[in-house]
């Protein structure tokens, strides 16, 4: 069963008084419980789509609709009100808040829900608990590795238990090995909570951990290969 319907998607940008296209005319499905890899060169449109499916931008035209809901045609508070119940966000710099230790940056998306302090605690301690990290609640970003810091942010991204984790760039800025456990926390993630996982990768090695791997050029979409 689809869960992301994209038909017909549309983006340009303005460079002055010239108009850039990004993605043209973009059709496919994702199926939910897909781990899909999105590759292209830079300027390819792979961020930019990731960013639409997101919520974060809208097309110049055309539908995306997720799992039956338009994202289109919602306003900005409506908008914003759907990203914070279906979508995880993991970007390659980690986006955590430097001044609050790992607990606090993972219970942030929860404190916008009608959970209580107790249930928060619980909630976030399993998180943590599952990336690895249980040892690690009270440890500042500063005080944690790329590949600790990055495995913060999953426990963010997944905590309120979103349909999407979309990953932008996930281990661009880790070295080899720390790069390889985040794969294989994504993949598990995919695995044992049926989190549909989109990820923008530059890196072929890291493309292989996904189900299938859809090449972007100019706008524009290759033949997807599948992976496993």
């Amino acid at each position: 069963m689809a869960l992301v319907e994209i038909r017909k998607l549309t983006k340009s940008y303005r460079r002055g008084r010239e108009r850039v296209p990004v993605l043209q005319d973009l059709s496919f499905d994702i199926e939910a419980g897909e781990f899909l890899a999105l590759m292209g060169p830079s300027g390819s449109g792979k961020s930019t789509l990731l960013n639409m499916i997101a919520g974060i931008d809208k097309p110049d035209s055309g539908t995306l609709i997720i799992d039956g809901v338009d994202i289109v045609s919602l306003s900005e508070s409506e908008l914003a009100a759907w990203r914070a119940a279906n979508v995880g966000f993991i970007f390659q710099f980690y986006n955590l808040m430097p001044v609050l230790t790992a607990f606090e940056n993972v219970e942030l998306p929860l404190l916008l829900t009608d959970l209580s302090g107790r249930e928060r605690k619980r909630h976030v301690r399993a998180a943590l608990g599952m990336v690895g990290l249980a040892d690690r609640v009270t440890h500042y970003p500063g005080e944690l590795s790329g590949g600790q810091q990055q495995r913060v942010a999953i426990a963010r991204a997944f905590i309120t238990d979103p349909a999407i984790l979309v990953a932008d760039e996930p281990t661009g800025d880790l070295d080899r090995v720390s790069a390889q456990e985040i794969l294989n926390l994504l993949a598990r993630l995919n695995r044992e909570l049926s989190k549909t996982v989109i990820m923008v990768t530059h890196d072929p090695h890291a493309a292989q951990t996904a189900h299938s791997i859809r090449h972007l050029e100019k706008g524009e979409f290759s033949e997807a290969i599948v992976v496993h």
